[in-house]
């Protein structure tokens, strides 16, 4: 198994993931835990002294003129905890609490929030161990940070709260009597440093980077299948064309498509036909996924940097100098989270317009709503209102959370980001659109069994033979549901994704481009 060394190496999304799935093992090296304990200690002597330092001896937000004697400094701390678990709403899942407690360590263990490495080493041991507080979804609005969630993730620390231990919700005391531990005592400025930072909405950040990618990467192979069943032209995919505009999400996309079409049967047959240039939806394809691939690349970096940020306050640098900043401001991250939910949506609009183009009967071979004999039979007509629903449903939650502003903490905190709410909002958005793309994946593979015995690229040709392996054609009405579901679980799931790496590692088929890398995680 890998190793990882928090607060010392790279951070990056598979990273985290890798370690809230326990496919990977974090560790604190010598130097790292000597940092901490060297910061712990730079704070306890600011607690000691008559300077008033924000967080440390003074209170929080508007009370920051207020002094606190050293006697006082735990007290104030767990207060903090306490008066700031004001969570609502459904809690979050476990792998999101796993996620926002591996990013936690991974900023304190950096050395510059005066943590005690003993507070550090119970939280590592509470994931390790899968003692998961009970997080709830609401309450954060993303410019102290996280500030409700967090207070929720970090109260079992002072044996309050409620863990998810072995699939059932028990009190922290509970769990800690069995392991027989005791609470801790929280040191100066401890409070400040968990519940001060990015972590809620960096966590959901890091879900969208792999939901998203798995998005996008289904949505070449759905648009490249409608391609297909469609009779589109390959024309508008050639890398000389994109060379003349080269961003690399539209070069990508256009490169995997090109990949995708080679030496498909489907394409040869109307090599020599009328028809001048295709919609939008099918020429287009490049530009707007690509679009979509850019914004992807841009969440991903920004969020890379977030990561690995220290975003607690104040920064203690050493005994003698600290400084109350706004690092837990959740402004970058905020906004690209409404510009991937913005893009992601786009992928969904784009894919509604494929589904309904293919049941207009303007195919040669192809019957309106992809059956030949209607009438009696409503054929492929009514999944597509599904699309559109959940296209337009998208449109509404792409509203931008970041443009809004609520001053809080009595006006000392008077801008802030709402992050929080863009992070969850771009996941609904994502979710909505997997729908979208299984009932694409639905109705391409029915308008490619119209053109049999001609087969498809080596890829395509696979793929569209395992979907058909999974739904059967329709041939008269029936319940669809279950059909479009198991089209969802497969775009969900990633499965045609796999299927296409593994045909091109094995066979030595093109389907990755040189711009793969480029967008890995």
């Amino acid at each position: 198994m890998q190793t990882f060394h928090y607060g010392q190496d790279h951070l990056s999304a598979s990273w985290a993931l890798k370690l809230a799935r326990k496919e990977a093992t974090g560790v604190f090296s010598k130097e790292t835990i000597q940092k901490v304990k060297a910061s712990a200690e730079a704070v306890n002597k600011i607690a000691q002294g008559e300077k008033a330092v924000y967080g440390i001896n003074t209170g929080f937000g508007p009370l920051c003129t207020s002094i606190i004697s050293p006697e006082q400094t735990t007290t104030l701390q767990e207060n903090l905890l306490k008066s700031h678990v004001v969570g609502v709403g459904e809690p979050v899942d476990a792998e999101i609490t796993k996620l926002m407690m591996v990013l936690k360590i991974h900023a304190l263990a950096q050395g510059f929030s005066g943590i005690q490495f003993e507070t550090l080493e119970r939280i590592h041991w509470m994931l390790e161990n899968d003692i998961l507080p009970i997080v709830p979804s609401q309450g954060s609005v993303g410019a102290s940070g996280d500030l409700a969630p967090l207070s929720h993730l970090f109260l079992p620390l002072i044996g309050f709260g409620k863990v998810l231990y072995r699939g059932t919700v028990l009190t922290t005391a509970e769990v800690l009597r069995q392991f027989e531990k005791t609470p801790l005592s929280l040191g100066p400025k401890e409070g400040l440093a968990l519940i001060n930072g990015t972590q809620f909405m960096s966590a959901h950040g890091i879900r969208i980077v792999e939901k998203f990618h798995n998005l996008l990467e289904n949505a070449s192979l759905t648009g490249a299948l409608m391609i297909e069943g469609l009779m589109g032209s390959a024309n508008p995919f050639s890398a000389e064309l994109h060379a003349l505009r080269p961003f690399a999400g539209n070069q990508h996309v256009a490169h995997t498509i090109a990949n995708l079409l080679k030496g498909s049967e489907i394409v040869v047959s109307h090599l020599n036909c009328t028809r001048v240039q295709d919609p939008y939806s099918l020429r287009c394809i490049p530009q707007v996924h690509g679009a979509s691939w850019n914004a992807w690349l841009h969440l991903k970096e920004t969020l890379e940097i977030e990561i690995n940020s220290v975003t607690d306050n104040p920064v203690v640098f050493n005994e003698n100098h600290t400084v109350s900043g706004g690092h837990f401001h959740g402004q970058p991250i905020a906004m690209t989270f409404d510009y991937a939910c913005l893009a992601a949506s786009e992928i969904g609009n784009i894919s509604d317009r494929r589904i309904y183009l293919s049941i207009e009967g303007d195919t040669p071979g192809v019957p309106k709503l992809l059956l030949k004999e209607t009438g009696l039979n409503s054929g492929l007509m009514i999944p597509q209102y599904t699309s559109a629903a959940l296209a337009s449903e998208n449109k509404g939650l792409c509203f931008p959370a970041s443009a809004d502003s609520i001053p809080t903490s009595l006006g000392q905190e008077d801008h802030v980001s709402m992050g929080s709410i863009g992070s969850r909002k771009a996941l609904r958005v994502i979710e909505n659109v997997e729908k979208i793309l299984g009932i694409e994946l639905f109705y391409a593979v029915q308008a490619i069994d119209f053109h049999q015995p001609l087969q498809s690229g080596p890829i395509l040709q696979k793929i569209y033979e395992f979907v058909r392996s999974c739904i059967k054609p329709i041939t008269e009405d029936r319940i669809m549901s279950d059909d479009m579901e198991e089209a969802i679980q497969l775009i969900r799931e990633g499965r045609l994704v796999q299927l296409a790496n593994q045909l091109a590692t094995n066979s030595g088929l093109p389907y990755h481009t040189p711009w793969t890398e480029v967008f890995n995680y």
